[in-house]
């Protein structure tokens, strides 16, 4: 049990690779099994925490490798929708072409600065405490991304006949609306609303207990 929750984050950070390509194939089963992939990936950053708490088996190599898988799945996937999903046609140029980088550049800011803060404060041996907040911020982040790739999953029915086709157009049709980009932007301000609580109460995990 000591090295479960590590070989989930390790398996974390193969699979990333893997769902990306999928989701980036843009082929129905291509992005099928990159969403999949994705998801379970989601799903292992829950329980490698939950395993090394439950039975006290965290270590200092699970504190760096955790957040580092969870970064390149979250942000590998933020970088890669804007050429899936078409994010900008809501907009008129040039807002359309540059907001949706805007929102992904501001996600990625605030990973990167919470990052420098939290190695600043290893290497004074007080590792920094985990917000509720910035856990918040993940399952958003999360549910952001899965409804995005779920949703061009599904759109790939929009040719076929019956419910299955009516459906597909639906989702498509939700996927050239306003709603992806102000899905995004919203989850791009909380992110960055909770880089700034990390910044603000900067208490160090030892003195939470």
């Amino acid at each position: 049990m000591k090295h479960v929750p590590n070989a989930l984050t390790i398996g974390r950070i193969l699979v990333t690779p893997l769902a990306l390509w999928g989701l980036w194939a843009g082929t129905f089963w291509g992005q099928f099994v990159g969403a999949t992939l994705f998801i379970l990936a989601a799903i292992s950053d829950y329980w490698d925490g939950k395993l090394a708490r439950q039975y006290g088996v965290g270590s200092r190599i699970g504190q760096f490798l955790d957040p580092l898988a969870d970064k390149v799945l979250v942000l590998g996937a933020f970088f890669l929708i804007p050429f899936l999903a078409p994010l900008d046609q809501s907009l008129p140029r040039p807002a359309g072409a540059w907001l949706p980088w805007l929102g992904i550049g501001l996600i990625a800011a605030r990973d990167l600065a919470v990052t420098i803060l939290r190695s600043v404060y290893e290497r004074r041996n007080r590792p920094l405490r985990t917000l509720t907040a910035a856990k918040w911020k993940t399952a958003w982040q999360l549910t952001f991304l899965i409804t995005i790739q779920v949703f061009l999953v599904v759109a790939h029915g929009r040719t076929l006949d019956g419910f299955v086709g009516g459906l597909g157009r639906f989702v498509y049709a939700i996927l050239e609306s306003a709603f992806p980009l102000i899905f995004l932007l919203v989850t791009a301000l909380v992110t960055v609303y909770t880089g700034y609580l990390h910044f603000h109460n900067r208490e160090p995990a030892e003195s939470v207990g």
